[in-house]
């Protein structure tokens, strides 16, 4: 019976050992499924013996528990729960220095100094974009805001941030909502009228990519021809409820083939719906800031696209 106490408690404490080495490598080391599945498997096993840990030393916790100490580690114990659940601003301050990211290829956080967008569809090439707040930025009611990429002649490829809102924000955000419903329609002829010709003739690359025609956001962002990468841009669309005030368009070009690490976004424009005197399309165009303008300028400091770039093979994008 002794051998076996000794046995379990070896164990329980080498599988906390593993426990606690695997969670501070989580913390400190960008997302690794096979670290994160170590960590969760073995917990699995420590919750068993901790089982037998209990079965064993039964007579020794009972005295724990009819003590008053007891009643001072389930306080400290709840309170550490719903403090580590809820994640205030302490928290969330410590848990912003981890590495970990999750296997998601994006992240949005609202903080109180601006927005921060990680984009990271592969190992070798890594995305963020840092939206300073202006004076009538407010975290507590954050402003709708979509980001998005265009090729070169000016076509959605990819939403990389719609509104949480989708609703509301497709009536906010016109220009992204437009720029959209517009790649959806092209999408869905391209398809159609590739279908069309499968049936009719055997055509070999049919869905080959050409300058500024894929609808695959991987020949834009990690594009396969090193020698012959397509430019695109990426596009912000912000407005804040209730001012009464268009939104605005901030953009900025992206080129592989001359890259940089940082480039700043300019503002654009607001979207306003040109008269069509045929009434058959529905068109969307960006005009200068005018003096309507005063509190949506002051939503966004500045924008800044890093782009952190390698030369490692990676898998390909996901559209």
């Amino acid at each position: 019976m002794k051998r076996k106490r000794n046995i379990v408690s070896l164990l329980t404490a080498l599988s906390f050992v593993v426990l606690a080495v695997t969670g501070i490598l989580a913390f400190a080391r960008q997302f690794s499924i096979q670290l994160v599945g170590l960590h969760a498997l073995m917990g699995f096993v420590f919750i068993g013996l901790i089982a037998l840990h209990a079965v064993n030393n039964s007579n020794h916790l009972s005295r724990y528990i009819r003590t008053k100490a007891i009643w001072g580690t389930l306080v400290v114990t709840a309170t550490l729960t719903v403090i580590f659940f809820w994640q205030p601003a302490p928290i969330r301050n410590i848990l912003r220095l981890s590495k970990n990211l999750g296997p998601a290829i994006d992240r949005f956080e609202i903080q109180d100094d601006g927005l921060v967008y990680q984009y990271t569809p592969a190992s070798n090439y890594r995305m963020k974009l840092n939206i300073r707040a202006g004076q009538a930025f407010d975290a507590k009611s954050p402003p709708h805001v979509a980001i998005w990429l265009e090729n070169a002649s000016f076509y959605h490829i990819k939403t990389l941030r719609g509104p949480d809102d989708l609703g509301a924000g497709r009536t906010s955000l016109p220009y992204w909502d437009f720029k959209v419903r517009g790649w959806e329609e092209a999408k869905q002829a391209a398809e159609n009228s590739n279908r069309e010709i499968s049936e009719q003739v055997e055509v070999d690359g049919l869905s080959a990519a050409t300058q500024n025609s894929s609808f695959d956001p991987a020949d834009y962002v990690l594009p396969g021809d090193r020698d012959n990468p397509m430019p695109y841009r990426l596009l912000i669309e912000i407005e804040q409820p209730d001012d009464d005030q268009p939104s605005l368009v901030y953009s900025v070009e992206i080129d592989n083939s001359t890259p940089r690490a940082f480039q700043l976004l300019d503002l654009i424009g607001y979207p306003k719906r040109e008269e069509d005197e045929d009434q058959e399309k529905e068109v969307w165009s960006l005009y200068f800031v005018d003096e309507r303008f005063n509190s949506a300028l002051e939503l966004i400091n500045s924008a800044l696209l890093t782009i952190n770039r390698s030369e490692e093979p990676t898998e390909p994008l996901k559209p």
